[in-house]
């Protein structure tokens, strides 16, 4: 392992140093930061030590930080970094440190840093801030509805009761922030340098998380994942989102990773490492078992299936017989990659979020209007409500009508204008829907709470766990 040093009083964290300490970063793999103590330091002290460290350790290329009081050599004794970095305003001056780098070996740079055009805090920015000004109720839906306000608050004080299991695919979504240098000279290929990334849970984990942001008594997920590192990130981040992980680890099967390349505010392109095969007979049957184990107090069973194999159709029915016979209400989104998933494969269960696309891909159907496509994907899996996803345009709502042996259909508008990511939305209407319709909502106020949750969503970046209190706050 190659360590890097810099130090420092760093009295104010200013671009000029996260431009050294990235350039310091790429150096090795381990970045350590000395900070001059308050009574070591000869610049003016505008900042105490422990804040000055506190805002170097929150640096995301900052492995390790401390106070030092020792001077710069004998620092550099103690420590023997492989490599240590100082700004370009040092290279003319005398740095003594210089003779004891060389007696051991080490190296000593100079460097400002790379200018990056775009600022890191501001980037980080896109990630924390959300936009939801523009989020409408429709309000001429909830009229032929007859849907109240306080209904739907009381609804969602209801959802602390539930204890929900989500069986599916766990996706990792890496969004890689990156500086447009501009086009290559040699081919027309965009160039581009990344300068910060964030990790976020996706797939069936984040359906688990939206469920516990929403108050669940208990969330559980159980997925397959590799015996790799991004496994333990998983672990730590959905325990982190009060999430009970439930893994069956496959050595010879990588935990799949959805790459996201941006640059202002724009994903430029996407990369999955994934692997598509089924599972084996092995591991279905430890899926089967953990499943039939947390089966025994649930009172919602989410099938969250990405077609990466977690889910093959013969774990599919028995899962489905299981939760059958327990009386557990069970829902199901299978999205297609290419012309790779069947929805209508979920037969029988309460409810089926499909996209238009996933529909007609599992019918074979290109042709038929929207009613009459989901008409056919009731006919065919014998579910009891179906919500046609429509992107921008919105949600088809397929619901049925015992009293008249009949479906009704209706329609909610997408009720954010202005989405910032799109990536999760379906996810959260999902989730959101079911549990409503688990304590006991109707069809029509849990499509107009999945609506609202999926706008929620969209207003910010990546996958983030929903919050029972935004959706309160957007129903004052």
């Amino acid at each position: 392992m190659k360590r890097v040093l810099v130090i420092g009083a760093f009295n104010i964290l200013h671009p000029g140093h996260i431009r050294l300490l990235r350039f310091a970063k790429e150096c090795g793999d381990h970045l350590t930061i000395a900070v001059f103590s308050d009574k070591t330091t000869s610049q003016p002290i505008h900042v105490p030590e422990s804040l000055r460290l506190e805002c170097v350790e929150s640096n995301s290329y900052v492995d390790e930080a401390f106070i030092t009081d020792e001077s710069p050599t004998e620092l550099v004794e103690r420590v023997q970094p492989d490599i240590l970095v100082k700004g370009r305003e040092h290279e003319n001056l005398e740095n003594p440190e210089e003779e004891v780098l060389k007696r051991y070996g080490g190296e000593l740079l100079f460097e400002s840093g790379e200018v990056s055009y775009s600022s890191i805090e501001l980037l980080r920015k896109e990630f924390s801030y959300s936009e939801t000004n523009q989020i409408t109720l429709p309000h001429g839906y909830m009229e032929r509805h007859n849907i109240e306000i306080s209904t739907l608050t009381e609804l969602l004080d209801k959802l602390s009761t539930l204890k929900v299991v989500v069986v599916g695919d766990l996706i990792m979504d890496e969004y890689i922030i990156c500086d447009p240098l501009g086009m290559s000279q040699e081919d027309p290929t965009i160039v581009v340098s990344p300068i910060d990334k964030e990790l976020f849970v996706g797939g069936a984990g984040i359906v688990a998380a939206h469920a516990a942001g929403l108050g669940a008594k208990k969330s559980e997920l159980i997925t397959v994942t590799g015996q790799d590192l991004l496994s333990e990130q998983a672990n730590s981040m959905l325990k982190t989102m009060q999430v009970s992980p439930n893994f069956t680890i496959d050595q010879h099967r990588p935990t799949t990773l959805k790459q996201r390349f941006r640059t202002k505010e724009k994903t430029l392109l996407r990369v999955s490492h994934l692997h598509q095969s089924d599972i084996s007979e092995k591991f279905q049957k430890k899926i089967l078992e953990k499943v039939a184990l947390l089966l025994e107090d649930a009172h919602l069973l989410v099938f969250s299936d990405f077609n990466y194999g977690v889910l093959p159709d013969e774990l599919v029915k028995k899962i489905s017989k299981l939760a059958e016979e327990k009386g557990i209400y069970t829902v199901a989104d299978s999205q297609s990659s290419s012309q790779i998933g069947d929805i209508s494969r979920y037969k029988g269960i309460n409810l089926l979020t499909p996209t238009e696309r996933e529909a007609r891909i599992a019918l074979q159907d290109y042709s038929s209007g929207l009613v009459i496509l989901a008409e056919k994907l009731k006919q065919k899996t014998k579910v009891e409500n179906i919500l046609l996803k429509l992107g921008e345009e919105g949600v088809l709502i397929h619901a049925n009508n015992p009293k008249e042996n009949s479906f009704i259909t209706d329609r909610i508008s997408a009720l954010n204008s202005t989405p910032k990511d799109v990536a999760g939305a379906g996810d959260s209407m999902l989730i959101t829907a079911a549990m409503i319709l688990s304590v006991g909502g109707t069809i029509w106020e849990a499509s107009l709470l999945g609506s609202l949750a999926a706008s929620l969503q969209v207003s910010k970046l990546g996958n983030q766990p929903l919050n029972i209190s935004e959706l309160n706050r957007h129903l004052i």
